[in-house]
């Protein structure tokens, strides 16, 4: 399973790209809006960061504006994934701009028959939001659980991209479904590393070592 950093801190991200931990990198309003800087600036930078897809969402409502708009932020890098929503509008402007050999990152994905959608328009990528689901008291793994059915039933070529990620265990329940990719804030990354019992057992050899007053330097 590839891991996507969903994030515009480009400190975070230069973080994890050195260490192996980063395929890519998703980016929504939202985030560029915390990251306080202006949007074409942030994801040139990022493209020129990262080898894989990085994701810039368009934020039209209506078709030809999304195109526009699509086209605008696919000049930002040749790894530039367009964005754009689950609407009809949204699997119109899909249609169009994968047509013209653009990635497109369809979101806010939240049932089956919308990713089937989007896969017949030709998506790069379907992004269901998992912990949105769960927060509604929905199963969000058994979203990504479905589209991975239909999608190997058939053969579309759409890579599932689990997002809305939350802990761990989200990423974890994601790989064991065969997800293609999941897209995790940088500090639930970082916390796939944790277990107590490592930290006990780390511990325990720290304080053996020390007794044996020895040192390896």
């Amino acid at each position: 399973m590839k891991f996507f950093v969903d994030t515009a801190d480009t400190a975070a991200i230069a973080e994890l790209y050195e260490l192996g931990m980063v395929d890519g990198v998703t980016t929504n309003p939202s985030l560029i809006h915390k990251s306080g800087r202006d949007i074409k600036e942030v994801i040139a930078e990022i493209a020129q960061m990262v080898d894989g897809p990085v994701s810039a969402e368009t934020v039209a409502t209506d078709y030809e504006t999304m195109v526009k708009e699509g086209h605008e932020v696919a000049k930002l890098g040749d790894n530039i994934a367009i964005k754009v929503p689950l609407t009809w509008d949204g699997l119109k402007a899909c249609k169009q701009l994968s047509g013209e050999g653009h990635m497109v990152n369809v979101t806010l994905c939240f049932s089956a028959n919308q990713a089937l959608l989007a896969a017949k328009a030709g998506a790069t990528f379907i992004s269901p939001f998992i912990g949105r689901l769960d927060d509604m008291n929905l199963d969000g793994m058994e979203l990504i659980a479905d589209i991975r059915d239909i999608y190997d039933n058939y053969g579309f070529e759409t890579q599932i991209l689990a997002a809305s990620i939350r802990s761990p265990n989200h990423m974890s329940e994601a790989a064991k479904i065969g997800a293609d990719v999941a897209t995790a804030p940088p500090e639930v990354i970082k916390k796939m590393a944790g277990h107590p019992l490592t930290d006990k057992g780390l511990a325990a050899f720290l304080d053996d070592w020390a007794k044996t007053g020895q040192s390896i330097l």
